[in-house]
C-alpha cells in the first residue's frame, strides 16, 4: 500500500529566553551583565512512525505529552528541530477549531473563508456549501454573525468543511468530541466513510473508546517520548488505561503487553467482584422476602447477567 506519512526520528525543541523571546534590548543588557541564559524544552524527542494510505492513527498520552506539537510538525505549521517529516497529499488540519474564522463575518462568509484557507476554489465551495451547512446542522444560522454561535456550532462548521472537502490527509485534534451525542455519532460515522475512501487520518483524543473504534494504529507519547507505535490497538489502549491507574510507564513493548494483560485481569476481577456482590444481595433478599419477591429478584438477576 502507498505510503502517506513518514515521520523519521523527529524532535521538536522550544527555546525560552533567547533574543527573539525577550527582545533585542533586553538581550544586549543581559549579555553585558552576564545574566543571559537560554532554556531548552523538548516537546517531542525521537518520534518515528509510518502511515499508509487509508490508515487512521490514534495518538494517545496525557496532557503535555507532545501530541499537538507533533501534529503541527506533520501539518507543516512547524519545522522539526531534528528529523524529517515526509507527507504525500493535501492536508486538512483541525488543530484549533476557532482559527481561520472571522467573528464579525456571517456563517456563510466564514464557510467560504475557511475553504479558501484550505486552498479550495470558489466554484468548488459553491458546489459543496449546502452539504457543509446541512451536515453542520446550521441551516437556520447562515446569515448570523459567527460570534453569535456556540462553541459547539463553531466546531461543527469547522469539522464539516474539513470532512466534506475530502482531503488526502485529515488531522483532528480533539474535534470528534464536539457537539451533542447525536452529532458525535454522526462525526464518527462520517470519519469511517472518509477513511473507507482511502483518506489517511490522524486523531488526537482523550477518549480511549473513540480511539478504539476509529483507529487501526496507535502512537503513545509521554512527555515527548515515544512509548510505542503499533497496529495492535487493543494492546496499546488497554496498556494506556492501566497506566492511568498505576502510573508506571512501560520501558519497552514487552512491558506494554504486560500492562495490557494487567488491565484485562483487573477488569475480570472487577466483574467477578460485582457479580459476587449482586449474588450476595439477592441471597439476602431471598431470605427476607416472600416467594413473589424472590421470583422477581431471580428474574432481575438473570436479565442482568
Amino acid at each position: 500500500m502507498a505510503m502517506a506519512i513518514q515521520v523519521n526520528d523527529v524532535s521538536i525543541r522550544y527555546i525560552t529566553g533567547d533574543f527573539k523571546a525577550i527582545g533585542l534590548k533586553e538581550y544586549v543588557m543581559r549579555r553585558i551583565t552576564g545574566n543571559y541564559k537560554v532554556q531548552e524544552f523538548w516537546a517531542d524527542k525521537n518520534v518515528t512512525f509510518t502511515l499508509d494510505k487509508g490508515d487512521m492513527l490514534g495518538i494517545i498520552g496525557s496532557n503535555g505529552a507532545g501530541k499537538s506539537t507533533l501534529l503541527k510538525a506533520v501539518s507543516g505549521i512547524m519545522v522539526p528541530t531534528e528529523g524529517t517529516v515526509d507527507v504525500r497529499g493535501k492536508i486538512a488540519a483541525l488543530l484549533e477549531l476557532a482559527s481561520g474564522f472571522d467573528p464579525d463575518l456571517t456563517v456563510r462568509e466564514n464557510a467560504y473563508l475557511r475553504g479558501a484557507l484550505l486552498g479550495y476554489t470558489r466554484p468548488f465551495m459553491d458546489e459543496m456549501y449546502n452539504q457543509i451547512i446541512e451536515f453542520a446542522e446550521l441551516e437556520g444560522f447562515q446569515d448570523r454573525p459567527f460570534k453569535q454561535l456556540s462553541s459547539g456550532m463553531k466546531s461543527r462548521l469547522a469539522f464539516s468543511i474539513a470532512c466534506l472537502v475530502r482531503p488526502d490527509i485529515l488531522i483532528l485534534d480533539e474535534v470528534l468530541s464536539v457537539g451533542d451525542g447525536a452529532f458525535r455519532r454522526k462525526s464518527e460515522s462520517k470519519m469511517k466513510e472518509i477513511l473507507a475512501s482511502g483518506v489517511t487520518g490522524i486523531l488526537v483524543s482523550h477518549s480511549i473508546d473513540q480511539v478504539r473504534k476509529m483507529c487501526n494504529k496507535i502512537l503513545w507519547l509521554d512527555h515527548g517520548k515515544q512509548v510505542c507505535f503499533t497496529d495492535e490497538t487493543s494492546v496499546a489502549c488497554d496498556a494506556y488505561e492501566e497506566f492511568l491507574v498505576v502510573k508506571k510507564l512501560p520501558e519497552d513493548y514487552e512491558a506494554v503487553k504486560q500492562l495490557a494483560c494487567d488491565f484485562r485481569d483487573r477488569l475480570e476481577r472487577k466483574k467477578k467482584d460485582n457479580t459476587k456482590t449482586e449474588a450476595d444481595r439477592i441471597f439476602d433478599l431471598l431470605k427476607k422476602s416472600d416467594k413473589n419477591a424472590a421470583k422477581q429478584a431471580i428474574k432481575n438477576y438473570m436479565e442482568n447477567c
